[in-house]
């Protein structure tokens, strides 16, 4: 089970992805997971060539701490950081998540792992003024995700902020935000172009979805690579 979620994503040195990623896949997968997390999703973001996303997920805060502190006091962390460490800028734009409803990605199987990857990901980030009470999450999920789905998407996950402190110090994630994101996967990008021309021709989603939602949202376009369950 997964109940908490972290979205990450990092800003890397100019040309350093590459090479981050063939560390990550090889390096950090399954040793992150052999401490109790789950390496859900790995990503290169298609609109920035030196940004980096992923997500890995725990059973609760505690087993984050837990796993956390196991992987990186451990020996695959202090014999990979240095190099991991050298391609990147930033690691601190992290949103702490939790699923909206229990279950959601259970059925992500490591077997399509070193398959090739050819979808296209969109983590869709609405942003809003407080913590949303329970209708408009219902509004989320019975409403906005059928609809997208409508018009070709297949929705993955829809996220909510966790607001439990960041026990884990040596992390920072983002505070004082309120969110709801939405994971989509799509063929390809033909396959998205094609979604948000559907999409926009809906009545409902012009009339009844659009007026509803948030002015600031935050679009990350993504590619996974062929190691990510996330696809």
């Amino acid at each position: 089970m997964t109940d908490v979620i972290e979205l990450r994503q990092y800003t890397l040195r100019p040309g350093q992805r590459e090479v981050l990623i063939e560390l990550f896949d090889r390096e950090f997968v399954e040793t992150q997971e052999a401490t109790g997390m789950r390496v859900l999703g790995q990503f290169r973001d298609l609109d920035r060539p030196d940004h980096f996303v992923w997500l890995r997920g725990f059973p609760g805060m505690p087993a984050r701490f837990q796993a956390l502190t196991s992987f990186y006091t451990g020996p695959t962390w202090k014999a990979n950081s240095a190099a991991a460490n050298a391609t990147m800028i930033d690691t601190d734009d992290v949103l702490l998540l939790r699923p909206v409803r229990q279950g959601v990605l259970p059925g992500l199987d490591p077997a399509v792992r070193d398959t090739p990857a050819s979808s296209v990901v969109t983590a869709t980030i609405h942003y809003l003024p407080s913590s949303p009470d329970e209708e408009f999450v219902r509004f989320f999920d019975e409403t906005v995700l059928p609809l997208l789905a409508k018009a070709g998407a297949t929705p993955l996950a829809l996220l909510r902020t966790e607001y439990a402190e960041n026990d884990f110090t040596g992390l920072p994630v983002r505070t004082g935000e309120h969110v709801l994101v939405v994971l989509a996967s799509f063929p390809g990008q033909d396959a998205y172009a094609e979604h948000t021309d559907r999409l926009a021709a809906l009545p409902e989603w012009r009339d009844d979805v659009e007026p509803r939602l948030p002015d600031r949202v935050e679009r990350l376009m993504l590619t996974p690579t062929d190691r990510s369950m996330l696809r």
